[in-house]
């Protein structure tokens, strides 16, 4: 399938996929778990993903992945640990997800992943905001400009609101952008079951459209570099992150359908992390709704 973009430039559709499991070893785990599930792109952690551990991963999985996923023609990316926050008001954390996140890039490189995903994170206190943007400008910025051009960039994904968030709807993503003065390797991270949360009613006709519109106007055309495409337990706005299969939520398929049809979507990769037992039927529904 293919979307136009303009009148000039037509680009297929992005690739739908899953987050994989690599317990056992990368290439051992997700490869296959990549064709029983039919993804056609696929997410990884390189770590941990509730810890700070920094793993140097192995060399011979590491070229099994790679060789893997460019014979499926499968992009990669790589979701860093839940715990980065940039923003946070301990120097510790700030530290430690400073080196989380080039330990992220390094392995991101290593096996061929397009980005790094990670969580906008948060103030905490609402008397820290100004201090953690400074933050986001002060870790965000050293790494950005040490990215080459041809390797993974860093993708921002909004959380789900609450807790004194630095982005959940899509509008906070300007601030946080304007943090590191746009830079053009910072890329963002799409969750439709956060935008949910964080108040945007994806399920009404028109509502997905207008919130990827949004988006772009918010953070400039290209800025989009993956999709976490989840269904969700819980109301809109809720700022509660519990993702459900694709259509059995109360965000419904038709939403994902529109999602599809936005021209923002053409050639961005999309990935479930719905429950895993759920991956092969969610990816066949999207792919159909696509």
């Amino acid at each position: 399938m293919t979307e136009t973009v303009n009148d000039d430039v037509t680009r297929p559709a992005g690739a739908v996929g899953a987050h994989a499991p690599v317990a056992g070893g990368l290439a051992k785990a997700a490869l296959p778990y990549l064709d029983k599930v039919g993804a056609a792109a696929v997410q990884v952690y390189v770590g941990n993903p509730r810890g700070w551990a920094r793993p140097p991963g192995d060399p011979a999985q590491d070229a099994l992945f790679v060789a893997g996923c460019h014979t499926r023609d499968v992009p990669a990316f790589v979701h860093a640990s839940l715990l980065v926050n940039v923003g946070s008001p301990t120097a510790a954390t700030v530290e430690q997800s400073r080196e989380v996140l080039a330990h992220a890039l390094v392995r991101a490189a290593a096996i061929g992943a397009g980005g790094v995903v990670f969580h906008a994170g948060s103030a905490v206190d609402a008397e820290h905001t100004p201090a953690a943007l400074r933050q986001v400008r002060e870790v965000l910025l050293p790494l950005l400009d040490a990215l080459p051009d041809d390797g993974p960039r860093l993708l921002v994904e909004p959380s789900a609101g609450g807790g004194r968030s630095l982005a959940a709807r899509v509008e906070d993503l300007g601030p946080y952008l304007d943090a590191v003065d746009r830079h053009p390797r910072l890329g963002v991270c799409f969750d439709t079951c956060h935008a949910w949360a964080a108040g945007h009613d994806l399920a009404k006709p028109g509502g997905m459209a207008l919130t990827l519109d949004t988006l772009v106007e918010v953070c400039g055309a290209g800025r989009l570099g993956l999709v976490h495409a989840n269904d969700s337990k819980d109301p809109v706005g809720s700022t509660r992150d519990r993702h459900e299969a694709i259509g059995k939520g109360l965000i419904g398929a038709d939403a994902f359908a529109e999602m599809f049809r936005h021209p923002a979507l053409a050639g961005v990769p999309v990935v479930v992390e719905t429950p895993g037992e759920t991956h092969a039927a969610d990816i066949s529904l999207l792919r159909g709704l696509r």
